[in-house]
């Protein structure tokens, strides 16, 4: 099977105005993916399954990423004039800037008629707050139909033209996406039916205060 900077390069032969980048994977299974924009997805999805050297007509997952905000320190050396007659000084200068979070959706590819793969997608929101639209691939492989549906559900990716997208773990008026790393879970609980442990010390905040024992035995007040 041709490798990911190969795939990479015949994708933006097909669609010079495209954009696909590497993502490296430094980890041992070094398995780089595609980050594709949201653009041209689609078509570089039917590209890949159609292809005869790449026939990747199967997407076995589709998992959901959330990345925060987070602080870049970019480091800049500068040139100095040293001493008289001496040797040039270089001085760092450190630069700090917030790199806003995103979401992504992850896709994993083979080929069951030639038998390779993975080879794995990426697709990024433009943000993780009102900008979190992309491309449903649905329509190019049905196996991710209940997939999308799972990642819309736990981390709020909205799929454009998935043909049923609607929640498919949580209850339909379930607030939020749970799978988001700033979700903060609910102390209530009140759809568990016997709480315990942790989950029942939060539950008894909410629970009514216990009426008092005179109360309780019908005894008159005085």
């Amino acid at each position: 099977m041709e490798t990911p900077e190969q795939i990479r390069d015949r994708i933006l032969a097909r669609f010079p105005g495209s954009s696909v980048a590497m993502v490296l994977n430094p980890g041992p299974a070094a398995q780089h993916s595609l980050l594709l924009g949201a653009d041209h997805a689609r078509e570089i999805a039917e590209f890949l399954r159609d292809d005869p050297a790449l026939r990747l007509d199967f997407c076995s997952n589709v998992s959901g990423v959330d990345w925060l905000d987070r602080e870049i320190v970019e480091t800049t050396k500068i040139p100095t004039p040293g001493p008289v007659a001496g040797p040039a000084m270089v001085a760092e200068q450190r630069t700090r800037r917030l790199q806003p979070g995103y979401l992504e959706a992850v896709y994993h590819l083979y080929s069951m008629e030639l038998r390779h793969g993975p080879v794995i997608l990426r697709l990024r929101t433009a943000n993780r707050k009102d900008q979190v639209a992309l491309p449903s691939l649905t329509p190019v492989w049905r196996s991710c139909e209940f997939q999308e549906r799972e990642v819309f559900d736990l981390f709020g990716i909205v799929f454009s033209g998935h043909p049923d997208l609607r929640r498919i773990l949580m209850w339909d008026e379930f607030k939020d996406h749970p799978m988001r790393k700033d979700y903060v879970e609910p102390d209530d609980y009140e759809w568990e039916p016997t709480p315990h442990g942790d989950v029942l010390a939060k539950a008894k905040r909410h629970y009514p205060a216990s009426p008092p024992a005179a109360a309780a035995k019908g005894e008159p007040k005085p």
